[in-house]
């Protein structure tokens, strides 16, 4: 299970910002990647693969691997660990072949 460093869960007080995953109500920090509130959120997988429906989820939380792809606020193929999560966000898990847009 991903647990935040002590002295992050202290600043947790500091500011929260509200958004939807998959239809959930989630709570997470004002800074927080759309990954880092996927993980708090206790969601691992966030993404089916096309030929095995095989659950991906964030693996190198640096923008290199797009084992993260979500769709946000109707967008898809976003990576949820390049993108803050903001006030109001809507972010639904993508599954099978994403498409490619020109």
């Amino acid at each position: 299970m991903f647990q935040r460093l002590p002295e992050v869960e202290q600043q947790k007080q500091a500011r929260t910002i509200h958004i939807t995953i998959d239809d959930m109500a989630v709570t997470c920090m004002d800074g927080d990647s759309v990954a880092a509130a996927l993980f708090s959120s206790g969601t691992l997988a966030c993404r089916d693969t096309a030929i095995s429906q095989t659950p991906r989820g964030p693996f190198c939380l640096m923008g290199v691997c797009y084992d993260c792809l979500v769709i946000i606020d109707g967008k898809p193929n976003q990576q949820a660990c390049m993108t803050r999560a903001q006030e109001g966000m809507h972010v639904q898990r993508q599954s099978g072949a994403r498409e490619v847009q020109p």
